[in-house]
């Protein structure tokens, strides 16, 4: 089962950052900060304060749910625990998705054939053990997940990836737990399903090549 989820890590090939300008304290100066290699616009106060100055991601703000039974709200919150249970996984699965997007601009196709292999080995050794513990219904959840940020079925992941093959027997395999990856994620599909993933984003965007973390680029080669 988990080199079946595993996938999903693995295979998952922006959103932009919004906010309103941040009103500065008077006397002071404006200047920059380095943190974990990241450049941000800051304000020194006249007392010496430093403030860094921030875009925030959109916000989801929902109102109180209701149900038309217990039975719904039960299966609601079993989702909804679910979850945030697999959420971890899906957003990690975005942002190696979005590496190596980004670095597959800088590589040939044999470089990253050779980086898509080593990220499947190195990926099956850090996912196995938590994945291996998801239920069909968790695995499931996050599939959706995905798929609801990258906007494509699981099967044309693959298939970009790894290839029609591969793409093809994941598929097959993935009926046995009753999965089908030409599915998609659909809104509408699934209303509790839907209610559940609003509240929950796992985008990632890659501002410059020290936010990478899965794939280095060689800037070495001749």
């Amino acid at each position: 089962m988990y080199k079946f989820l595993t996938i999903f890590i693995f295979t998952c090939t922006f959103y932009t950052l919004q906010g309103q300008d941040i009103p500065k304290p008077e006397g002071g100066t404006e200047t920059k900060i380095v943190m974990e290699g990241k450049v941000y616009p800051a304000f020194v106060t006249a007392e010496g304060d430093t403030l860094i100055l921030v875009d925030l991601g959109n916000v989801n703000i929902t109102s109180m749910r209701s149900f038309g039974s217990d039975e719904d709200k039960k299966k609601y919150m079993r989702i909804k625990d679910y979850a945030v249970k697999v959420y971890p996984y899906a957003k990690e699965a975005i942002r190696i998705f979005r590496e190596l997007e980004y670095a597959s601009q800088h590589m040939s196709k044999r470089e990253k054939k050779k980086k898509i292999a080593e990220l499947e080995e190195q990926l099956t050794k850090e996912f196995e053990e938590p994945l291996t513990n998801l239920t069909k219904l968790q695995g499931k959840i996050m599939l959706k997940m995905i798929e609801k940020e990258t906007g494509q079925p699981m099967y044309n992941l693959i298939k970009d990836l790894k290839g029609g093959f591969k793409a093809f027997y994941w598929n097959a395999f993935s009926k046995l737990y009753s999965y089908d990856l030409k599915e998609g994620y659909n809104k509408g599909q699934y209303p509790m399903l839907d209610a559940v993933l609003q509240d929950y984003d796992v985008s990632y965007q890659i501002e410059n090549e020290t936010s990478l973390k899965y794939v280095k680029l060689n800037r070495n080669k001749k």
